[in-house]
């Protein structure tokens, strides 16, 4: 994943709805790169995520029919979900997270591959925070960035899945589609 740094003021926003296999997602971008991935894009939710996001970035997300990043982000995530892609490389904007939480989420993705998991307990011991499981699921839960940020890869040291922003049914259906799970039967 190509990183971007966060510093400077946003001057533009902008965002679309994609339909994918989980369900229409939010995606929004910024001049710096994608900034936010929101799950469950209904209308409510939407208005509900845009309003937030003007409120965060000082400026008005319009919607972006011919935007870069989003462009680049939707052929991304249509080659991930097809099975073809297993690495995001398109460029991330970190405005929406910081500290502790940007610290676990950018070490969740640079050290946990597609197809593997971790365990929260784990992760924490990762950035160096050992007594910091439950922290851990906090920075989880609060990824702006899920599924390019692959937060459903971190799951319960006893093997159980864990939480997830998502949903469960979402979590289980991106680690069967990375092969760590069996696909649903129906």
């Amino acid at each position: 994943m190509t990183e971007t740094p966060a510093e400077g003021a946003v001057t533009t926003a902008a965002w679309t709805v994609r339909d994918t296999p989980i369900g229409p997602l939010l995606l929004a971008a910024t001049g710096r790169g994608l900034v936010t991935v929101v799950f469950h894009a209904q209308e409510r939710t939407v208005r509900r995520c845009l309003a937030r996001l003007a409120a965060r970035l000082g400026t008005e997300p319009a919607p972006g029919g011919d935007d870069p990043v989003l462009a680049e982000a939707a052929r991304e995530l249509d080659a991930y979900f097809s099975g073809g892609l297993r690495e995001f490389s398109l460029p991330l904007d970190w405005t929406l997270t910081s500290g502790f939480n940007e610290r676990v989420l950018r070490t969740l993705a640079a050290s946990v591959p597609y197809g593997g998991t971790v365990g929260y307990q784990a992760l924490a011991d990762r950035v160096g925070e050992p007594g910091a499981a439950r922290a851990v699921g906090v920075a989880m839960g609060s990824n702006p960035l899920p599924v390019v940020v692959p937060c459903h890869r971190v799951v319960e040291s006893g093997g159980g899945l864990g939480g997830f922003g998502g949903g469960l049914e979402t979590k289980r259906a991106l680690l069967a589609l990375e092969g760590v799970l069996p696909a649903p039967l129906f």
